[in-house]
């Protein structure tokens, strides 16, 4: 229990008191209350509102609230430390990856030509038949009859 979020879930708990209810006096949200209880400190404002909602919280639980305060400036730097360690440990694009990615957008590119030509041959031929069909004089499908005089 050596975390920020453990102690003050445990010194809120010793004292009986629901987040809900720290929520309505210290005017900050229970989903604040509860992310800064779970360490996740993403969920809580950056710079001085994150440090006052802190200590708005540690004096409701009659903590010391310089303490809680440095802890959580700690805790802080320590998360975005980790945060940045992470976003430096990215994985190179290689050049053999640009290229397969380069003859993939060729691919697609050519399908979609692709696409369109037929689709335009096949909208030139249904136009074709139905010109065909529509033309006067010309009956589709009645066999022409020859009788002699």
């Amino acid at each position: 229990m050596d975390d920020l979020g453990s102690r003050l879930r445990h010194a809120r708990e010793e004292r009986g008191l629901s987040l809900k209810g720290i929520a309505t006096r210290t005017k900050i949200s229970a989903v604040a209350l509860e992310a800064l209880e779970r360490n996740d400190l993403t969920r809580l404002p950056g710079g001085i509102f994150g440090r006052a909602f802190v200590r708005a919280y540690a004096v409701e639980l009659g903590l010391d609230p310089d303490t809680v305060v440095a802890d959580f400036q700690s805790s802080l730097e320590e998360s975005e430390r980790l945060a940045a360690e992470r976003g430096a440990n990215r994985v190179e694009i290689t050049d053999d990856d640009r290229e397969f990615l380069e003859r993939q957008r060729r691919a697609v590119r050519i399908l979609r030509i692709v696409v369109a030509i037929v689709a335009a041959a096949a909208l030139l031929f249904v136009t074709w038949r139905v010109r065909q069909a529509w033309q006067p004089g010309t009956p589709t499908g009645a066999p022409e009859s020859t009788q002699s005089p």
